[in-house]
């Protein structure tokens, strides 16, 4: 599976410079929204990913290998790639992974949940609860 379509690599390397030219100008660190959510298909891990670095490899974002303790920083996509699972199988990009919440977000949500995983389930539920507590037109 490719792991970074070229639509990805743009909007990762497009927050990686924005990052960047914020820290340049003293200017307050932007927050975006993660681009890409790859996973392992057998096992908790799951990353988040804002930023990608100009070599290519670094990534930004949030890592959770499982252990409860989501942690930000910076994660390698050549080792992700690399990583051969039973059956064949290797680490997945989320290919239906939307998302409206910022990276700190995310990352509160996570740590408070204990995974990217629970803290998505909550995001869900509370969408749903929401949907369905909208008040119905009158007519």
């Amino acid at each position: 599976m490719i792991l970074l379509t070229p639509d990805i690599r743009f909007a990762l390397r497009a927050n990686d410079i924005n990052h960047r030219a914020a820290q340049r100008d003293g200017k307050p660190e932007p927050d975006p929204v993660p681009v890409l959510k790859l996973f392992n298909p057998l096992g908790p891990a799951t990353w988040l990913a804002t930023e990608l670095a100009e070599d290519g490899d670094a990534l930004f974002g949030l890592a959770d290998l499982g252990f409860g303790c989501p942690e930000l920083g910076y994660f390698s996509l050549s080792e992700i790639a690399s990583v051969r699972l039973p059956f064949g199988l290797g680490i997945e990009r989320d290919l239906g992974f939307e998302t409206t919440h910022r990276l700190s977000v995310w990352a509160d949500a996570a740590r408070r949940c204990g995974s990217i995983l629970d803290a998505q389930s909550e995001f869900r539920r509370t969408a749903n609860r929401a949907a369905t507590e909208l008040p119905r037109p009158r007519g």
